[in-house]
């Protein structure tokens, strides 16, 4: 269930109580009303991430009077971000540093929060190596409905960066960790043909490299503002063997094999996130609407997949399973911990930006 109920951007800002693409007369998700409270909740803000030498706000919502709020969220030197909430006097500041393990493209922050728990995190990830760093925030409040509305739509009250690609507000605890990557009707092989993704089950076979028939562990299904690191990529047809275009998220990745791989890179096959492919004519940015369900599969190990006639890898996960925390707030958190698999590395080598942008353009040339 999507617990989306708004969305902004540089292009438009939405909210709707009753949740994102939902009819007005469905039930809501919050209340409305100048004392309604979102007891628990998540905001989403990304961004990229400008090289500073001072201090550089990226959000700051600030309003006065019964109720005042103030929320912040800075840039600091050092490759860290800062964040401070101010609610009714009491202030919460948490600094959170981002560099550690290399170069940083977009980060995801995440705020999100359980005022009846005592409870809230605030994680920053990395779209673009699936680094995640959580740091958890003591006694977090409600916040009031009309201030959440605030904070997603113009207003005197609130200042945004051109480096924040989207905001959202959802209702509910958002997960983090490894995400789903293909559109739902995405065909993938099987021994009896090509099926969608959203028709496939646990323990239904699949065919990866080599023809080779896996099993599948499980599938995971998320709901996604089309926005930033989620905005899907569509695949044209016929390249990369395709016999239809796919829409897939930015961090899908496929299995490229010739003699320009094994000449550039020594070997025989890479991985190559979409990300990198868009502005060729392989690949284009299809018109979307303010959310996207994305879905993927857990094999037993990582694998690249036939998809629509080309290679797709499957989710890998990594070692999650024995990193509790993460795994507990991850969209795996309510599966056995014993029957998830450990993906000691990728299938194959995946390649860094630069690598992967000079064999797209080879590949377009």
């Amino acid at each position: 269930m999507a617990n989306w109920i708004a969305l902004s951007d540089h292009d438009g800002h939405w909210f709707a109580p009753q949740g994102l693409g939902q009819p007005k007369g469905a039930a809501k998700l919050v209340q409305s009303g100048p004392d309604a409270l979102m007891v628990r909740g998540s905001l989403v803000v990304e961004t990229n991430v400008p090289a500073t030498a001072r201090m550089e706000p990226l959000f700051i919502y600030d309003q006065q009077g019964e109720w005042p709020l103030h929320l912040a969220l800075h840039a600091i030197p050092g490759g860290g971000l800062s964040l401070v909430l101010n609610q009714g006097g009491l202030p919460l500041h948490q600094t959170i540093n981002h560099s550690e393990g290399g170069r940083t493209e977009t980060l995801r922050i995440t705020y999100a929060w359980d005022a009846p728990r005592r409870w809230a995190r605030l994680t920053v990830e990395r779209p673009q190596d699936d680094c995640v760093i959580s740091v958890p925030v003591s006694s977090p409040r409600p916040l009031r409905v009309m201030d959440a509305r605030a904070l997603l739509m113009p207003g005197p009250e609130r200042y945004v960066s051109r480096e924040v690609r989207y905001l959202a507000l959802s209702a509910g605890i958002e997960p983090i960790g490894p995400m789903p990557s293909l559109a739902m009707d995405t065909p993938i092989a099987t021994p009896d043909g090509y099926r969608p993704i959203s028709k496939l089950r646990r323990g239904d076979v699949v065919l990866t490299q080599n023809d080779c028939a896996v099993p599948i562990l499980h599938k995971i299904s998320r709901v996604v503002p089309a926005r930033g690191s989620f905005r899907p990529v569509r695949l044209r047809a016929p390249f990369f063997g395709l016999w239809r275009d796919i829409d897939v998220s930015p961090a899908q990745r496929l299995l490229l094999t010739g003699s320009e791989v094994e000449y550039l890179f020594g070997c025989q096959a890479v991985l190559l996130s979409t990300r990198h492919l868009t502005g060729t004519p392989r690949a284009y940015i299809p018109p979307v609407g303010q959310l996207i369900t994305y879905q993927q599969l857990v094999l037993p190990g990582h694998e690249a997949m036939k998809v629509a006639g080309t290679m797709a890898d499957s989710l890998f996960i990594g070692r999650l399973r024995r990193n509790r925390d993460v795994l507990s707030r991850s969209l795996l958190a309510d599966l056995d911990r014993n029957s998830l698999p450990e993906h000691a590395k990728p299938v194959h080598p995946v390649l860094r930006a630069f690598d992967a942008t000079i064999l797209a353009e080879r590949r377009v040339a």
